[in-house]
């Protein structure tokens, strides 16, 4: 598959071009949104694109916002059709990387799940035995599962920012607490009812991210991508153990590699090898494997 690192519809208003997401105005109520290959870490976008990296991301949400609209609506226009408004030739640049969804007004914070004590989760807790104002027992380990999932919210950061964990508190602050307690329970019971799917499948999701819209009416909705390798750590069950960090069906691939360079963090990122490359993509492509055949 060729490689898609930036879609140019000149047809469409470019609305926003994010560290993965090209999104185009399409009408009054309509967006679209194109999932590249682009790929970033460290908050950096990298000059290496994972070729099909995209249509693996755009299949494997809309695959998990179908498995969970028992939960809550999504905001996929399920009676739009993308040969409606491009062309053969536009079509057949995204190649399975576009969706059109809904316009609402998203959310000015991210949901984050965690069911293991891993990643900044475990940073803070050797500081504080508490993730974003949350107690926990001490004594706990690297990568344990915790007793119950925690939802621990984060702000926003703009591209090439870093988004800043904070407390439900500060969250209720941002959104009223009725919005904030409806975000932490829909998150708790995606996380939950997807866990438990993916565990069937031999995925651990040790943590991921949801992000929500409200419509003019103030129903919620979820929105942008759900349950990703982008969005979620997810590990082999067959290599998890506790007090170690498994390698896992994400980028971290690619995190492990630019940790052995001579990089500062910062942009412009490094090209990465034909190798990183082809390994990154196997991730990818084993995750969805695993989680939607046979579906």
């Amino acid at each position: 598959m060729n490689a898609l690192y930036q879609s140019n519809l000149t047809s469409l208003p470019l609305i926003n071009r994010g560290k993965v997401r090209d999104i185009y105005d399409l009408d009054k109520d309509h967006l679209l949104i194109v999932t590249t290959d682009r790929i970033s870490a460290f908050d950096v976008i990298l000059p290496t694109p994972i070729p099909g990296k995209g249509r693996i991301l755009s299949e494997t949400a809309q695959f998990w916002f179908k498995q969970t609209q028992n939960i809550i609506p999504n905001h996929i226009a399920q009676d739009k059709s993308l040969a409606d408004y491009l062309t053969a030739d536009q079509l057949a640049q995204l190649d399975g990387r576009g969706v059109i969804v809904r316009k609402f007004k998203p959310l000015p914070v991210e949901a984050i799940v965690r069911g293991y004590l891993v990643g900044s989760g475990w940073k803070e807790y050797q500081q504080t035995q508490s993730v974003c104002g949350i107690n926990l027992a001490a004594g706990l380990s690297l990568a344990e599962k915790l007793p119950e999932p925690i939802f621990t919210p984060s702000s926003k950061a703009e591209v090439g920012d870093h988004d800043i964990n904070i407390t439900f508190d500060d969250m209720i602050k941002l959104v009223g607490q009725d919005k904030a307690e409806k975000v932490r329970d829909y998150s708790l019971q995606l996380y939950k009812q997807a866990a438990e799917f993916a565990k069937q499948r031999g995925i651990i999701i040790a943590d991921t991210k949801f992000e929500f819209g409200e419509d003019n009416d103030g129903n919620i909705y979820l929105i942008d991508e759900a349950l990703t390798p982008d969005s979620s750590r997810f590990w082999p069950a067959s290599s998890y153990a506790v007090g170690s960090n498994p390698p896992s069906f994400d980028k971290q691939y690619i995190r492990d590699y630019l940790e052995t360079l001579d990089w500062n963090k910062t942009a412009p990122g490094p090209e990465l090898p034909a190798e990183i490359v082809a390994k990154t993509l196997e991730k990818y492509q084993e995750a969805q494997a695993r989680l939607t055949e046979n579906q």
